[in-house]
């Protein structure tokens, strides 16, 4: 592969228990962040932390550069070309948990396939900043030049309409969401008792953030997680906490058991990745007898996942719908890719006692 540019640079796609990679590949975007507090040049003056790996990103990496996208320092994971300046796009503020606003967009010529093992010895690639000049040894630089293209030469992906530089996500209001689930069959009990409980829960999660706590998987699921379901119309006889190494088990009717599993929650513990718990959930939602559960909901407390199947096929990648209860939009077509996926709204459609199918797909 022909290096052009004047540098190579190794950007980091999460960690391990949080992997990007397959975000970055499909919007042609490497990100950065800490992202909310707002674009590069209204920032850079006032920022501490990390200011030199985002002056890395945002000033210093040049079109024409080559980027290595890495995981830890033994991996590449993708490989491609700076294509774009750079821009703040509020649609990547909530990357599973992450503030991720800053982007460049990258024409990514090969991509590694599989789950193959790490393909150099460690610290081949720097730990450390998520943005770094790669350091060109030997064995990297050899492997570089060999290197065959496998993703087919297109023009960049286009991204969501919403991806507007500098300009926020407008935040959906407490009363659109009650009209909409009102609307769509949910029960005007449930609606009203989640319009009077939803600053309740936002106020705890905030208290959290500005406190720098971490509050383990139990009191999530006793302080947010259980509280807001109840505001959905589940019912205790109908919902069961550490049933069957299922942290949170919703029943469509009783007896509480296997056939009448619905809904099976996988509780984190809050900071952690919500969205790669979903294969642990599926697990438990696709054994033998559990045929009616058809929804997955994933989750730290804070940030809700959910994910929908179709009678005796196996759960999509990708979310329906995703919400953050301290960033509440209308959807988050960057987590979909190349399916829809709805934010607030119908998450909480979803995750209602009285979701249908129909109701959701009239929603959409």
């Amino acid at each position: 592969m022909e290096i052009t540019g004047e540098k190579v640079w190794q950007v980091a796609a999460g960690d391990t228990n949080r992997n990007y990679a397959d975000i970055f590949v499909y919007w042609d975007v490497i990100l950065d962040g800490p992202g909310e507090l707002g674009p590069w040049q209204e920032i850079r003056e006032k920022l501490t932390e990390k200011k030199r790996d985002l002056k890395r990103f945002c000033e210093e990496m040049k079109g024409g550069d080559t980027v290595l996208l890495r995981l830890g320092t033994s991996d590449v994971l993708a490989v491609g070309t700076v294509a774009e300046t750079y821009q703040w796009l509020d649609d990547f503020g909530d990357v599973d948990g992450w503030d991720l606003q800053h982007v460049r967009r990258v024409k990514w010529m090969w991509k590694k396939c599989g789950g193959n093992p790490p393909l150099f010895e460690p610290y081949t690639l720097k730990w450390g900043d998520t943005v770094q000049p790669a350091s060109m040894s030997t064995v990297l630089k050899e492997w570089l030049q060999g290197l065959q293209p496998n993703l087919p030469s297109t023009d960049l992906r286009k991204l969501p309409d919403t991806c507007i530089h500098g300009q926020r996500l407008k935040p959906v209001e407490t009363n659109e969401i009650s009209d909409f689930l009102f609307d769509r069959g949910v029960a005007a009990s449930s609606v009203d008792m989640l319009a009077s409980q939803l600053g309740e829960l936002i106020r705890i999660a905030r208290w959290y953030d500005r406190k720098g706590e971490f509050p383990s998987e139990s009191e999530t699921i006793a302080y947010l997680i259980i509280p807001l379901l109840r505001t959905l119309g589940w019912t205790p006889q109908r919902m069961a906490v550490e049933w069957n190494n299922v942290d949170v088990a919703l029943f469509g009717t009783l007896p509480r058991d296997d056939s009448n599993l619905v809904v099976t929650v996988e509780a984190k513990r809050k900071g952690s990745s919500c969205l790669t718990a979903k294969s642990q959930a599926e697990t438990y939602a696709e054994k033998k007898g559990r045929h009616n559960c058809q929804r997955l909901i994933v989750t730290d407390g804070t940030r809700y996942g959910v994910f929908v199947r179709d009678a005796d096929q196996p759960f999509p990648d990708q979310p329906a719908a995703y919400f953050n209860l301290l960033r509440l939009v209308d959807s988050y077509p960057i987590l979909g890719m190349d399916k829809t996926c709805g934010g607030v709204k119908h998450a909480l459609l979803m995750m209602a006692a009285d979701w249908s199918r129909e109701t959701t797909d009239r929603s959409c």
